[in-house]
């Protein structure tokens, strides 16, 4: 990003470059210029200047990487339709996804996993023969 004065137009050109700008980036646009400006700087310089990674795989590795921190699923999705726009297919960006399974464990996949489907509008299978629900919050038996 270019050397800006005004945390509006920050705010602006975030949002233009990147297609996307976070809640906390707007609030630290207004409360801590500063701090959001250095905070920047280390993002550009790690993920969005292009070095010798492809824009398209940085996305990949942030989505996984935000998956097994366990992010917000908002901060998830957002970087899934970035990816989706950069021509990122929806089945590789699961895939990226699928990797955080047997690292950091189910719980920290289904954060990703959820943030993707709602993102890309899967759906599953229902089962046909009686069954207890599993994890939707749902009591009772189908």
């Amino acid at each position: 990003m270019t050397a800006v004065q005004d945390p509006q137009r920050y705010i602006d050109d975030m949002a233009r470059e990147r297609g996307y700008v976070l809640d906390y980036h707007k609030v630290m646009a207004k409360h801590d210029f500063g701090v959001l400006q250095a905070a920047n700087g280390l993002v550009g310089a790690a993920y969005l200047d292009q070095r010798a990674l492809d824009r398209k795989t940085k996305e990949l590795i942030f989505i996984v990487s935000l998956t097994v921190m366990r992010a917000a699923k908002g901060h998830i999705q957002s970087h899934i339709k970035v990816a989706l726009d950069l021509g990122v297919t929806a089945r590789e960006i699961l895939e990226a996804i699928e990797i955080s399974l047997p690292e950091a464990g189910v719980v920290a996949f289904q954060a990703g996993f959820e943030a993707w489907c709602e993102v890309v509008g899967a759906e599953g299978l229902e089962p046909t023969v009686e069954a207890f629900h599993a994890g939707d919050g749902k009591a009772g038996r189908s």
